[in-house]
């Protein structure tokens, strides 16, 4: 089987997605000289979470994921982040191919808890391959071989690409899941005090429980 190797040369996000996507340009080389008529990928990516520092306000953000500082020892460690998949054509020596990963702004997913948490600098990413290459022998044959799990890759994604990504598609907000029953509760508190947007409900909300918060520390 061929000698491959992975390097991830640029990200960048997709300029039409219609949801948030990344794109992760792929470099695949080869020093065989025989045509490799194909590879199948498939592409495990992790967030090497201890591969980078952070500052007071990220780790009190991140308590949520990885507990009080003084535990990050045992608890900071790599998190699945996606799966991802690619194809390349036929070629000789090196290819270049794009890997697209979509990116969720679902704050209940430890990912975007992570990536939402950081101000930032560089989110450290090990991407682990597998998958299927058909390549010709010497002799013209054609075969086909499996990727192994060992072939690996790092990148370094910006936290602004993030970031920039999801105020691309959710501008100047943030994205909130509620269970079918809080929403419902939601909704009738907006209908019953008569005000015109969700935005307007939570401020409501907030400014009563801060006024009672308020009461309770003059009582």
């Amino acid at each position: 089987m061929p000698e491959l190797d992975f390097q991830i040369v640029e990200v960048e996000a997709a300029s039409r997605g219609l949801t948030p996507l990344l794109h992760f340009k792929l470099k695949v080389t080869t020093p065989a000289t025989e045509p490799i008529q194909a590879l199948i990928l498939n592409a495990q990516i992790q967030i090497q979470s201890p591969q980078r520092s952070y500052t007071d306000a990220e780790k009190k953000r991140l308590v949520e994921l990885f507990g009080t500082p003084e535990r990050w020892g045992q608890t900071l460690q790599n998190r699945l982040w996606a799966h991802a998949n690619t194809t390349t054509g036929s070629f000789t020596r090196e290819t270049e191919t794009i890997l697209p990963v979509p990116c969720s702004y679902d704050l209940n997913l430890a990912s975007a808890k992570f990536f939402y948490a950081l101000d930032s600098g560089d989110v450290p990413l090990l991407f682990l391959f597998s998958g299927s290459v058909f390549y010709s022998t010497p002799e013209g044959r054609l075969q086909v071989e499996r990727v192994s799990w060992n072939k690996e890759c790092t990148c370094a994604l910006p936290v602004r690409t993030w970031k920039d990504l999801m105020e691309q598609h959710y501008p100047n907000s943030g994205w909130l899941y509620l269970q079918r029953e809080t929403f419902d509760r939601l909704c009738e508190f907006k209908r019953r005090h008569g005000l015109p947007t969700w935005e307007s409900a939570m401020d409501q909300m907030l400014a009563s429980i801060d006024a009672a918060q308020t009461r309770e520390v003059l009582a």
